[in-house]
């Protein structure tokens, strides 16, 4: 159910799906329960119940098949929040590394572009 603590109804479903996919009680590749169902169990209307399902799409826990339902995904192939941080800081350095290499390629360009003749001053 949806308490009334400010925290908009569709976070809270959110957040307890989350924790049920997280902690075993919907296992990869169960389906979730249809989104009339949801709405009964946590006292909400449909559309509150879909945007959940959403932020659980866009998380990558659930993956939606035409005309079949929602299912809980294999997670294992997903990085925890951990080691996308670590991922993250990689790219980063990887950026900074690509940026500074293609500056001084940048560079090498103009010089060399600069010590040529035009082929009009031959």
């Amino acid at each position: 159910m949806v308490k009334h603590t400010g925290r908009p109804g569709y976070l809270q479903i959110a957040d307890d799906l989350r924790a049920q996919i997280r902690g075993g009680a919907l296992a990869p590749g169960s389906p979730l329960p249809s989104t009339a169902q949801l709405a009964e169990e946590y006292d909400s209307s449909l559309s509150v119940v879909k945007m959940a399902v959403g932020i659980l799409r866009n998380e990558g826990l659930v993956i939606g098949q035409q005309g079949k339902g929602v299912f809980v995904r294999d997670t294992s192939d997903i990085p925890a929040a951990g080691d996308l941080a670590g991922e993250v800081a990689e790219l980063r350095t990887a950026v900074q590394d690509l940026s500074a290499r293609l500056a001084k390629m940048e560079e090498q360009l103009a010089t060399s572009t600069a010590r040529r003749p035009s082929r009009g001053s031959r």
